[in-house]
């Protein structure tokens, strides 16, 4: 049965002072909530439909964590999608631990990147070219707002990824950084660039003047018609599409 506390915890996380005192978040919507179940990450409430729980009794056979049974109406209260008629996952943030890059690694790096559809999208677009590594400026859109976990659509699972002065990060891990400006050097004829970070700025403003002293190589996308730049999102999907291709993933 779905208590009232329960009703309200969730309701909570719709806000980030919340999600961060309490080191949880939440996943809606069948694909997300299959994605996270099977991932590594901790899921510690599921509240599940009886046609969800009946056509995926196998993955809940497995889980540990607390079930209820809810109604359509019950989940639309308490996530944020308008029509939800299969599950809501309550699950246990990670650690915001560094990683260290192993040697082949590209790395996704986000400068102020604010807007959470934007973050999202940009972690989807990670996933699709099997980039599985990403560090974000503190300043950049948080990694569990439900706007980017909903725009990832299940990709989160798969991402390592923590928050940190990108300048301290790239002093520390000393490898060759291309950043997207709009003066860089044509990506279509660059040549096969060595494994490191790809570093993408903020919406409006680009790579900010402290990252840009950090940049070993700019590049950029040709464009052939009159727009004055491109979303940060799709720009990153142009890159990472030539990167792995000139590296021969």
């Amino acid at each position: 049965m779905l208590s009232k506390n329960t009703v309200k915890f969730i309701k909570s996380l719709h806000q980030k002072k919340y999600r961060s005192e309490s080191g949880k978040f939440f996943v809606e919507g069948e694909k997300s909530v299959l994605e996270v179940l099977q991932s590594d990450f901790s899921v510690e409430v599921l509240l599940v439909t009886e046609s969800f729980e009946q056509k995926h009794l196998r993955v809940l056979n497995s889980f540990r964590g607390e079930l209820i049974r809810v109604t359509q109406n019950q989940l639309e209260q308490v996530g944020q999608f308008q029509s939800n008629d299969s599950a809501l996952a309550v699950v246990q943030m990670k650690s915001n631990s560094a990683f260290f890059p192993e040697k082949e690694d590209l790395i996704l790096a986000l400068d102020d990147v604010r807007d959470p559809g934007n973050l999202g999208t940009i972690i989807r677009v990670a996933d699709w070219y099997g980039i599985e590594k990403m560090v974000f400026s503190p300043q950049t859109a948080e990694f569990y707002n439900p706007k980017v976990i909903q725009s990832t659509m299940g990709s989160f699972t798969r991402i390592q990824f923590f928050y940190e002065d990108l300048a301290q990060v790239v002093d520390r891990w000393k490898l060759p950084v291309y950043g997207a400006f709009l003066d860089g050097e044509n990506v279509h004829q660059l040549q096969k660039p060595a494994p490191g970070i790809l570093l993408m700025g903020n919406e409006s403003k680009g790579i900010s003047p402290e990252m840009e002293k950090k940049v070993t190589k700019k590049i950029t996308i040709p464009g052939f018609g009159h727009a004055e730049s491109l979303n940060v999102a799709i720009a990153t999907a142009i890159l990472c599409d030539n990167f792995k291709r000139l590296m021969g993933s």
